[in-house]
């Protein structure tokens, strides 16, 4: 395959090979050459690594449904019933609902995803049976890698570790845990039914953390005890986690040192709130960070639209990212940081101005899309988009097309 006449990172019109399912080179874009029937046009857009979502919650989507008023209370426990008392009376089953989610997703250029599944003594497997359904039916298109989420906690309702491990043993690979403290209260009794999964089935594990302050930071150190007794470099992430940085500038240099040396990934969902660790410094200190979506208009919120470019925006719009090279970041987190999450094969981002994936050897993830600049295709976000994934065209012009 030749994709040809497109701007790698925004840089000088190009002709990229592609071989098999990685890049095999880059070179000058030579206008006489003559189309051959595996060209891709690329019209001179830019091209960028696709998206990695390493984020979003597939198994509670409403993403086509008619809009519905936000019903949810404040607070972990009351959104998580809100969901509970909501999901099963959709306009449409489940499995369509997130498949549907999924498709749009790559659509618009994703082609790497962690999808969380909430596990409970309510819907049980439910929820990941359709979330692993939606994976098998786009193998094909994107690499789904699926995340059993105790999103009502461990401790609270008996029976839920079991389900939990039931998961594992399903299909999920990766074991979650949510606010030890505030929501089950018993932060040794959580983190040790979670990361006793996680040797047990060799499983990474994912942690939402939403607690504030010192306490936040107490449930982060207890990870990273397990973490370095178990010695899971690499095989853990803090998610949200949005007020570690609040306490001071030494509790915030000491996490992120930390991290760095145990290869603690951290996954943002953008949010507009003070207290988070600076980007720029984790990404500096060779923390891996990625970006998700988290819900995709649901019973948690409104917000999501399956388009990481947007995401993007919200993440360079929220850190206050106005030089070029700040929002280019937020797009490298968006796309490489992510991938480097969901495959160690893929290296950590250096710093500031690094911008990967778009080199002979790297796979051929790619996503070519209208923009004068990687900047100014976060501001405007613009629909001319093709998807390759392992070397393959799975979406054009904002549809996914059939393998």
């Amino acid at each position: 395959m030749l994709i040809s006449d497109v701007r790698p990172w925004g840089g000088q019109r190009s002709d990229v090979e592609v071989q098999g399912d990685r890049i095999a080179a880059v070179r000058p874009h030579d206008p006489t050459a003559a189309p051959g029937p595996d060209t891709v046009e690329g019209r001179g857009r830019l091209l960028l690594p696709s998206f990695s979502d390493v984020h979003v919650h597939l198994d509670s989507t409403r993403i086509g449904l008619p809009f519905r008023p936000h019903t949810g209370a404040p607070g972990v426990w009351a959104m998580m019933l809100n969901d509970r008392e909501n999901w099963r009376n959709a306009e449409v089953p489940l499995p369509e609902r997130v498949a549907g989610t999924l498709e749009r997703m790559i659509a618009h250029g994703t082609t790497r995803v962690r999808s969380y599944a909430q596990v409970d003594v309510d819907c049980r497997l439910e929820k990941l049976d359709a979330v692993l359904a939606a994976k098998e039916k786009f193998a094909g298109h994107a690499e789904v890698e699926v995340m059993a989420f105790p999103q009502a906690g461990i401790l609270r309702e008996a029976g839920t570790a079991e389900v939990l491990e039931d998961a594992l043993t399903s299909g999920a690979t990766v074991v979650g845990g949510i606010d030890p403290c505030a929501l089950d209260k018993d932060p040794k009794g959580h983190l040790d039914v979670v990361f006793g999964l996680a040797e047990k089935y060799q499983a990474e594990v994912d942690i939402h953390l939403h607690e504030p302050g010192h306490l936040g930071v107490f449930s982060t150190d207890l990870v990273i005890e397990r973490t370095r007794a178990l010695d899971m470099r690499g095989k853990v992430t803090m998610s949200h986690a949005y007020d570690l940085g609040s306490i001071s500038e030494s509790v915030s240099r000491r996490l992120i040192d930390t991290f760095a040396e145990l290869d603690i990934a951290m996954a943002t969902v953008a949010p507009s709130v003070d207290g988070q660790l600076s980007l720029v410094d984790l990404t500096e200190s060779g923390v891996r960070v990625g970006l998700g979506e988290d819900g995709q208009r649901d019973y948690w919120s409104p917000y999501g639209n399956c388009d990481m470019l947007d995401r993007t925006w919200q993440l360079a719009f929220t850190h206050g990212f106005r030089r070029d090279e700040l929002v280019e970041l937020a797009l490298a987190v968006a796309t490489m940081g992510g991938a480097s999450i969901l495959s160690h094969d893929v290296g950590r981002l250096s710093g500031v101005t690094d911008r990967p994936g778009l080199s002979t050897g790297d796979r051929a993830d790619l996503l070519l899309v209208d923009g004068e600049t990687p900047t100014s295709a976060v501001m405007d976000r613009g629909k001319d988009r093709t998807v390759l994934h392992n070397g393959v065209v799975v979406a054009d012009g904002l549809a996914v097309m059939d393998l």
